[in-house]
C-alpha cells in the first residue's frame, strides 16, 4: 500500500502529472517536454528524476537524446488499487449493534 501512496504523492504535482499525460501520448525528450509545458529544461529534468525514482518513467537513449516512456503497468496497478478501494461498500451497521457502544454519533435509536 505504501508504494501506491508514494506514486499518488508523486503524481500530485501538477507538472509531473502533465508530464505523464503528455508521455502517454508520445515519447519525448527533455527539450520536447519543456517546450510543451512552457517550463525550463532543468525543471523538466528535476521532475523526470522524481518520476524515474518512483518507477513511473524510464529513459531510452536515441542518438544524442534520451526519450522518456511511461511505465503503463505501474499506472495500471495504481488505478486498479484505487478502483478496489472505491468499490468497497461502507459498513452500514451501527457500531452499537456490534459492540454495545456507538461512536458514530448517528443519532440512531440504539444510541439513546
Amino acid at each position: 500500500m505504501e508504494q501506491y501512496y508514494e506514486v499518488l504523492k508523486t503524481l500530485s504535482d501538477e507538472s509531473r502529472f502533465k508530464i505523464i499525460t503528455i508521455l502517454l501520448k508520445q515519447d519525448l525528450c527533455v527539450g520536447g517536454l519543456a517546450k510543451q509545458l512552457d517550463i525550463s529544461k532543468p525543471a523538466v529534468s528535476q521532475h523526470l528524476q522524481t518520476l524515474r525514482k518512483m518507477g513511473l518513467v524510464t529513459g531510452e537513449k536515441r542518438g544524442y537524446f534520451t526519450h522518456y516512456i511511461v511505465n503503463r503497468a505501474l499506472l495500471t496497478q495504481v488505478g486498479e488499487k484505487l478502483i478496489e478501494i472505491a468499490s468497497k461498500q461502507p459498513d452500514q451497521g451501527c457500531l452499537r449493534e456490534k459492540t454495545g457502544e456507538c461512536s458514530c454519533q448517528c443519532q440512531c435509536t440504539s444510541n439513546k
